[in-house]
C-alpha cells in the first residue's frame, strides 16, 4: 500500500542525510586528527599520515559513489547495509591508524550502531553491532599475536604488553557495548516506525475520506435521479413481456434488457449504499450468532459454489453495538469478494477473536488468486475492480459502513496464495438478562 512507498521514501531520504554527515564528519574528525598527526610527525609523508588521507579521499570517492546508487537503485535496502558495512570497516581502519589496543576512536563504532538502528531498526542494528564486535576483535587478536604492528602507538601500549585476559576483557565490554547500544537504540526506532506507519495510514485514510465524499455529494443527487426512472422502465418492460407473445429471438431480446435494467439498479442501489449508508438502528448483537446466520444464507446462494467450503473458528460472548444489517451487508461484501476471488474449488475461513483495548477481529480468508502489490493499495476506492463483471463498489461500502461505527477494515494478500480481510470492531458488553 501507501506505506510501503512511504518507507521507501523515508529511507532513501535518511541515506541522503547519512551521506551528507559521513562528508562532515570526515571533513572534521578524520581532518583534525590528520592536522594533529602532522604536528606530532616529522614528515608529511608519514605512513599513519598516508593512511588518513587515504581514508579520506576514499571516503569522498565512495560518498560519490553512494550518491549515483542511489538515484538509479529501486530497492535501497541494500544499499544501506553495504554502506554501514563500509562504514564498521573504516571505524576498523581508523582504530589501527590511531592505536589499535591504545586507541580512543572505539567509540565510533557505537556511532555506525546508532544510525544503523534509525535505518535499519533492531534486525540491521544487532547485524552491524555483531559485525563490529567480530572486526575489533580480529583487531585485538591479530596485535596480540604480532601479525599487525599499528601505527601511532606510545611504548608500552600495545597489546603485546597486555596479559590475554585483558584483552579478552577489552573484547568483551566492546562487544557488550556494542550490543547494548543496538538494543537500546532499535529500541527507540521501533517506536518511532509504529508512530511513522500509523501516521502513514492515517495520511491514506484521509485521502480516502475526502475522495469518497466528494463522490458522495455526486451520488446524493444522481442516483435519485437515475433511480426511480429506472425502476418505472423496468416494471414497463416486465408489463410488456408478460402481456404480448413474443417469438423466440424477440422474447430473448426482452430478456437481455431486463437482466441490464436489474443490473443497472442493482448498480444505483450499491451506489446509493456507498454514497449515503442508511442510519440502521444500532443494538447489541452477538457476532457469532450473526456470522453463523449469514453464512447459512450465503451458502444457499449462487455466488457460493459447491466446491467452496466455509471454515469458521468463533469465539464465544464477543458482542458489538451496530444495526445486524449494516453488520450482514459487511460481511456478506467480504465473503461474496472472497467466493470471486476462487476459481474452481477452495475454501473460505472466518475466525473471530477478541484483540487488545476492547476490540474484536473478524478475518475472513480465502485461497484464490490474492492481490498483487500494483494494485492493493487501490481496492478500496469505488469503482475499482479488477473483475471482468461487478461494480467495484463492495469493499468501498464495506469501508463506509465500518467508518460510521469507529471500526476499520486491514487487508493482507499475496498474490497465488490468497487474502485476508481484517475487521476491527468495537466491543461491548453483552445485554444484561432481566
Amino acid at each position: 500500500m501507501g506505506s510501503s512507498a512511504s518507507h521507501s521514501e523515508d529511507l532513501n531520504f535518511r541515506l541522503k542525510w547519512l551521506m551528507f554527515a559521513r562528508v562532515l564528519f570526515t571533513t572534521l574528525l578524520l581532518g583534525s586528527t590528520a592536522i594533529v598527526q602532522l604536528g606530532e610527525t616529522p614528515s608529511p609523508l608519514a605512513p599513519p599520515l598516508l593512511v588518513l588521507y587515504g581514508l579520506i579521499i576514499g571516503i569522498f570517492i565512495l560518498s560519490f559513489f553512494y550518491s549515483v546508487m542511489l538515484t538509479r537503485v529501486r530497492e535501497v535496502l541494500w544499499l544501506a547495509y553495504l554502506q554501514i558495512s563500509i562504514d564498521s570497516i573504516v571505524v576498523s581502519l581508523i582504530i589501527f591508524v590511531t592505536g589499535n589496543f591504545s586507541s580512543i576512536f572505539s567509540f565510533l563504532y557505537l556511532v555506525v550502531i546508532i544510525y544503523s538502528s534509525i535505518l535499519l531498526y533492531r534486525k540491521g542494528s544487532m547485524v552491524i553491532a555483531l559485525l563490529c564486535s567480530v572486526q575489533y576483535a580480529l583487531l585485538m587478536v591479530l596485535e596480540y599475536k604480532g601479525w599487525i604492528v599499528p601505527f601511532a602507538v606510545e611504548e608500552g601500549l600495545t597489546a603485546l604488553q597486555f596479559p590475554i585476559s585483558q584483552i579478552l576483557y577489552k573484547i568483551l565490554i566492546t562487544a557488550l557495548a556494542c550490543f547494548a547500544v543496538a538494543f537500546l537504540s532499535s529500541f527507540l526506532a521501533e517506536q518511532t516506525r509504529r508512530t511513522r506507519k500509523e501516521l502513514w495510514a492515517m495520511e491514506d485514510q484521509v485521502k480516502r475520506v475526502e475522495k469518497m465524499a466528494v463522490i458522495g455529494e455526486m451520488a446524493a443527487g444522481l442516483a435519485h435521479e437515475i433511480k426511480n426512472p429506472l425502476a418505472s422502465l423496468a416494471g414497463s418492460i416486465q408489463i410488456l413481456k408478460d402481456g404480448i407473445q413474443l417469438d423466440a429471438d424477440h422474447a430473448r431480446l426482452m430478456q437481455i434488457v431486463l437482466r441490464e435494467a436489474d443490473r443497472l439498479s442493482s448498480l444505483v442501489n450499491n451506489f446509493l449504499l456507498f454514497a449515503r449508508p442508511p442510519a440502521g438502528k444500532s443494538e447489541v448483537i452477538d457476532l457469532g450468532r450473526a456470522i453463523v446466520e449469514t453464512v447459512e444464507l450465503f451458502e444457499k446462494d449462487d455466488a457460493c459454489r459447491e466446491k467452496i467450503t466455509i471454515q469458521k473458528k468463533i469465539a464465544d460472548g464477543i458482542c458489538i453495538q451496530m444495526d445486524p444489517i449494516h453488520f450482514r451487508q459487511v460481511l456478506w461484501n467480504l465473503l461474496l469478494n472472497a467466493a470471486e476471488a476462487i476459481d474452481g474449488s477452495g475454501s473460505i475461513d472466518i475466525n473471530l477473536f477478541s484483540a487488545k483495548g476492547r476490540r474484536a477481529c473478524m478475518e475472513i480468508s480465502d485461497t484464490g488468486c490474492g492481490i498483487s502489490a500494483e494494485v492493493i493499495g487501490s481496492i478500496f476506492d469505488p469503482f475499482f475492480t479488477t473483475k471482468h463483471s461487478g461494480t467495484g463498489l463492495g469493499l468501498s461500502i464495506v469501508h463506509s459502513i465500518l467508518e460510521s461505527y469507529d471500526s476499520h477494515l486491514e487487508v493482507r494478500s499475496r498474490q497465488g496464495t490468497g487474502t485476508t480481510f481484517a475487521v476491527h470492531l468495537k466491543r461491548t458488553d453483552p445485554p444484561t438478562r432481566a
